[in-house]
């Protein structure tokens, strides 16, 4: 906890990896991973299937992370933790030896997972009427915390991340749903902004009640770099977690692709482009994809919709629907909030006058970049950079 703490207070993003293998573990803590979550539904995810599979009685899930999680994980991952995906609603066992064995097995938290928070309507209701409710994992994080296990809380709510908080919970994690992308990824998904709604409602709580605790957001809609980069500038979150984002959706496009060069190898180079543009034509999330990575790159210059859609060979209308459905807000509110969070990223790491911070962050007029600023934060920018300072 105290490596991860180190890095909260250096600026570093937090990065947790749901991994369902060995392989996957081993590489997430190549690439950098600070954490490794064992979750049954890590599993389901490399058997082809969505991770859905993990809440339904398709396997005892802390005997299928106990198998997995020993045998694969623990021996591939050397210096980070791993957690172990705990079902505290279990009413066949007893968790105080549960969570020892845990411990004694060489894992150095739990996480509430499977989780009742992603149930609701009347099977809910079922669910808490008969005692199998999120007061369960409630408790199972405070007897971890009491055994000296390091805990990380999916949340969904305000009163869960307050009962979270008083249970001594390490890491707060918004759980923000099911994760988009891929094959068997979900379909019907919050969009990026009511994430952020939520997430920075359940963060506020957390830095009243605990400001040590670690903030983090786990899937929704957020599976890209770019998403995640979203987030930790329009909220405080300190951290990501992942599982698909990580494991299922490169594995599906790196396979794919490399596959689809083995199967062509030879064709002619114009029919190769063609099948190229036939499968991107099928795949709408691209061009959102393709949009946020565009402003990311250029946001300092004029960025126009229609000239991207040109880019993209589709319509104006239609490009602007699908970014809305996705991001929850239009282009244009996008591509202001992403010029602003990097103007204030700037006024907080370099002395700049105001017209050159406008012109490095695509205004051509100073002063409606000033009034943008002082609608976006509150404070015109000089009043932001003085604060900033005290």
């Amino acid at each position: 906890m105290t490596q991860l703490k180190r890095s909260v207070r250096t600026d570093k993003r937090v990065i947790g990896v749901a991994a369902g293998s060995g392989l996957a573990a081993k590489a997430a803590e190549s690439g950098g991973a600070d954490f490794i979550l064992a979750l049954n539904s890590g599993k389901f995810r490399q058997m082809g299937v969505s991770s859905l599979a993990g809440w339904l009685p398709f396997s005892n899930a802390n005997e299928i992370v106990m198998d997995y999680g020993r045998r694969e994980i623990l021996p591939r991952v050397n210096n980070i933790p791993v957690f172990f995906g705990f079902n505290g609603t279990d009413p066949t066992i007893d968790k105080k030896k549960c969570l020892l064995s845990i411990k004694a097995n060489g894992f150095a938290g739990i996480n509430n997972f499977p989780t009742v928070g992603m149930f609701d309507g009347q099977f809910r209701e079922w669910l808490d009427e008969n005692g199998l409710n999120y007061d369960q994992e409630v408790e199972s994080i405070k007897l971890a915390h009491d055994l000296g296990l390091l805990t990380i809380a999916f949340v969904f709510d305000q009163t869960q991340t307050k009962q979270m908080l008083a249970a001594g919970a390490d890491i707060i994690c918004v759980h923000l749903g099911l994760t988009s992308g891929g094959t068997v990824g979900a379909k019907k998904i919050l969009s990026l902004e009511a994430g952020k709604k939520i997430a920075k409602e359940l963060f506020d709580i957390c830095e009243k009640v605990n400001p040590n605790v670690i903030r983090m957001i786990y899937g929704g809609p957020v599976d890209s770099p770019l998403d995640a980069d979203y987030m930790f500038k329009q909220t405080s979150a300190q951290g990501y977690i992942g599982g698909s984002s990580f494991e299922r959706t490169p594995v599906e496009d790196s396979i794919g692709q490399i596959t689809n060069e083995f199967k062509t190898a030879g064709i002619l180079e114009s029919d190769k482009k063609l099948y190229q543009l036939l499968e991107e034509l099928e795949q709408h999330y691209d061009y959102v994809d393709f949009t946020q990575k565009y402003i990311a790159d250029h946001y300092m210059d004029e960025i126009k919709l229609t000239e991207l859609a040109d880019i993209m060979h589709i319509s104006r209308q239609y490009l602007g629907t699908l970014f809305k459905e996705k991001m929850g807000l239009t282009f244009s509110d996008y591509l202001t909030s992403y010029r602003l969070n990097q103007a204030i990223t700037i006024l907080e790491n370099k002395n700049v006058s105001i017209s050159e911070l406008a012109q490095m962050v695509g205004y051509t007029d100073a002063s409606y970049f000033s009034r943008a600023f002082k609608k976006y934060t509150g404070f015109p920018p000089n009043a932001f950079r003085s604060s900033k300072k005290k």
